[in-house]
């Protein structure tokens, strides 16, 4: 098998300045992901991987390239792909083009992971992708469970008041329907499906449920400041987590 794993930022952000070359717990952002990639692999050798970096940010190339012991492919991002409401599948299907075109093979998978989800363990990178070797699904991507439910306790308004998000009669959280919330953690596609143009929810979906850490992808500094507190008492409790970031200081090239 041979999975293509890529990494997408762009320049800027409007949440946080530069956010994905912000230091979280000393260390880049992006070091977290290339460190989960980079634990999966040795500990699937007979897997062919390629990691390519999809961005239109000098910066984000550079503090990759010169601070990181890893072969990263990168792309420089065609600015039409790097707007605000270019969605991000689009960004990923480039990615898969450019890198098949340049290797002269195909893949069998392709796997994202977001640079603003660091807390994610090797055991959610093999749960996703041994899910979406195993199943029928053209997308299987990261969950949580939701702590909140549509058909229970949310409200949206309406001419006659504020209602239920869905109408329904149900009293108990535990009568209403199963809700994930969507983590953009880690997301697997199967290449024909990418290159078909198609949006995630026009083909065929599956999940994995990941840990609830309240706050998983980073929009802004409040989310940036829990995080880094809650990512805290993660590494000192959860050794499947610390060993992502005690990894960093194995693939790097020297302190930063």
């Amino acid at each position: 098998m041979r999975i293509l794993f890529t990494i997408c930022g762009r320049a800027g952000s409007k949440g946080i300045k530069n956010k994905n070359l912000k230091n979280f717990l000393g260390y880049p952002l992006v070091f977290y992901t290339a460190s989960v990639i980079d634990l999966f692999m040795k500990q699937n050798s007979h897997i062919d991987c390629d990691i390519v970096v999809n961005t239109d940010s000098k910066d984000l190339m550079n503090l990759i390239e010169q601070n990181l012991k890893l072969q990263v492919d990168f792309i420089d991002r065609d600015p039409s792909l790097g707007q605000d409401y270019t969605p991000k599948i689009a960004v990923i299907q480039n990615s898969l083009e450019i890198m098949q075109e340049r290797n002269k093979y195909n893949y069998d998978m392709v796997v994202d992971l977001d640079i603003t989800s660091p807390l994610r363990t090797v055991g959610d990178v093999q749960s996703l992708i041994d899910k979406k070797t195993g199943c029928a699904a053209d997308v299987v991507f990261s969950v949580t469970d939701s702590r909140r439910n549509p058909y229970f306790n949310m409200v949206k308004q309406s001419p006659e008041g504020y209602v239920r998000v869905i109408d329904s009669s149900f009293n108990a959280r535990q009568q209403a329907p199963e809700i994930f919330d969507m983590n953009a953690s880690l997301y697997a596609y199967t290449p024909s499906f990418l290159k078909s143009g198609k949006g995630i929810f026009e083909g065929r979906c599956d999940v994995i449920r990941m840990t609830d850490t309240a706050v998983i992808d980073i929009d802004n500094e409040n989310d940036f400041e829990l995080m880094e507190v809650i990512a805290e008492y993660l590494f000192r409790s959860h050794e499947e987590m610390s060993v992502v970031r005690d990894n960093i200081s194995i693939i790097r090239i020297s302190e930063l």
